[in-house]
């Protein structure tokens, strides 16, 4: 087989050629890093690289989302810890208004103060996240939550959350009508009340006494005053019950299916209380709009003020302990925000070495690679110069 001289150079030529292109692709592997650039350098490490790309940005994505509830829910639980505080204040001095060397104009004082601690608590359940973002205004957090009526703060914001995506499913507002207008009425299971012109005597909260005989049902408590003697007698949903003409003895222990209450003082003829379940009904700003107008009344008698006082103290007990079991929700979110961040991160760097691993390059593998090759393009090019000077013109000039 006959080689020509042109044949031999063009050989030489493309094998230099060859060569120099792969040093100057493994020169750009090592400037970069990496050693799959496209797609076509190698198409499984590619879409290996590019699923794992996918996973770091929906990290980050979930992270951004985590980051912006553990912000509202911080906000969140501050705001109902000032709202506490505004309650154990209102607290305070209802206990002090049950002093009965109080005059009118005190109490009146004393209501001047709740009205402005209710001021304060609308303005509390009214706070926005420094965004224009209202903290508890539900699904319709863009929105004033609460609206001071003349018929008394109504919610005016969707009940509900709004939420991050599905992955995370973190709340990003709170539902306000279940912080501030859910608590349960009365004591938690029934509410005791006096009927409207009772003046002489008062019901306290009452306990359950046999959860066994609870029955659900609306109870009335009826006096009859005959001479020197007072009696009472039981009514369930207004019929008859076995308690009739039951003497009647102040402060002490009145037990009807499972509920057991007291009633003090000195009931009139036909005074009623009643006893009805409780619901999850009871406004904060109804319970200080009923105590405001109670100590604002004057000339109410001894029982009527101790009276208005229990169902007021009793109704802001009830409003502390939702806030508290809204606060203790709002601190379980922020525990599992950051079990969520924990999680994140970890899926982003397992993320992050998977496309590591799938595109970059082996600095050390890449240098020795180099290395050779460049000793192999050094060899052919003075393997080029000798077959040049195999010319025979060359020859011929020698």
């Amino acid at each position: 087989m006959r080689i020509s001289t042109a044949h031999a150079h063009d050989q030489a030529i493309e094998t230099l050629m060859k060569r120099q292109v792969e040093l100057t692709d493994l020169q750009d592997q090592l400037t970069t890093g990496k050693r799959v650039a496209k797609a076509s350098d190698d198409p499984a490490a590619a879409a290996r690289a590019e699923r794992a790309l996918a996973g770091v940005l929906r990290a980050d994505t979930s992270q951004r989302a985590v980051e912006a509830s553990r912000t509202v829910m911080s906000q969140t639980e501050s705001a109902m810890a000032d709202a506490e505080d505004l309650l154990q204040e209102a607290r305070e001095g209802l206990v002090a208004a049950g002093n009965a060397s109080y005059s009118d104009q005190e109490r009146a004082g004393l209501a001047a103060k709740l009205r402005a601690i209710r001021e304060q608590l609308l303005s509390v359940a009214n706070r926005t996240d420094g965004a224009g973002t209202y903290l508890f205004g539900g699904q319709s957090a863009s929105a004033v939550p609460f609206a001071d009526q003349p018929g008394g703060v109504a919610y005016q914001g969707l009940t509900g959350e709004v939420r991050t995506e599905g992955g995370t499913d973190l709340p990003l507002s709170a539902d306000g009508s279940s912080v501030f207008m859910s608590a349960r009425t009365g004591n938690g299971v029934y509410v005791t009340s006096a009927a409207a012109g009772v003046t002489g005597a008062w019901i306290d909260n009452g306990q359950v006494s046999d959860p066994g005989a609870l029955t659900g049902a609306n109870y009335t408590i009826q006096f009859s005053v005959s001479g020197a003697g007072t009696t009472y007698a039981g009514l369930q949903n207004g019929n008859p019950t076995a308690i009739t003409a039951a003497p009647y003895t102040s402060g002490q222990d009145i037990a009807v299916d499972g509920m057991t209450f007291k009633i003090s003082g000195v009931p009139a003829n036909g005074d009623q209380f009643t006893i009805a379940p409780s619901t999850p009904t009871l406004s904060v700003f109804d319970t200080l709009d009923r105590a405001i107008n109670q100590l604002s009344t004057p000339g109410r008698s001894a029982a009527q003020i101790a009276q208005g006082n229990t169902d007021a103290l009793r109704d802001i007990d009830q409003s502390m302990g939702q806030m508290q079991r809204a606060r203790a929700v709002a601190g379980e979110v922020l525990a599992r925000i950051e079990h969520e961040t924990s999680r994140l991160d970890t899926q982003k760097l397992a993320n992050q070495t998977e496309r590591s691993r799938a595109e970059d390059l082996d600095m050390t593998q890449a240098i020795s690679e180099f290395q050779n090759r460049q000793t192999g393009y050094d060899a052919a090019l003075k393997s080029y110069s000798m077959v040049q000077r195999l010319s025979l013109f060359q020859y011929l000039n020698s």
